[in-house]
């Protein structure tokens, strides 16, 4: 299983994540943050939980290139 968290409201819009993993991240048109796809909202922080272990890799290199270190993924 893969979990990614995104820290939304410490975007900082760079497009990172967008650009290395574009079927977890989009970026919106609304204020321009990212946006972690079909996530759940709790106190600030969006989490989705994968079976999927093929988005490990791309969701880690999009954790890696956040300028602002606000991606968390594992793998457990």
């Amino acid at each position: 299983m893969v979990i990614i968290t995104l820290q939304r409201n410490k975007c900082i819009g760079c497009n990172y994540c967008v650009e290395l993993a574009p079927a977890q991240f989009q970026m919106s048109k609304k204020d321009g943050k990212s946006v972690l796809l079909h996530a759940i909202e709790k106190k600030g922080f969006f989490t989705i939980k994968s079976y999927d272990d093929s988005i490990f890799e791309v969701s880690n290199e999009a954790k890696k290139a956040c300028p602002v270190n606000i991606i968390e993924v594992k793998q457990i």
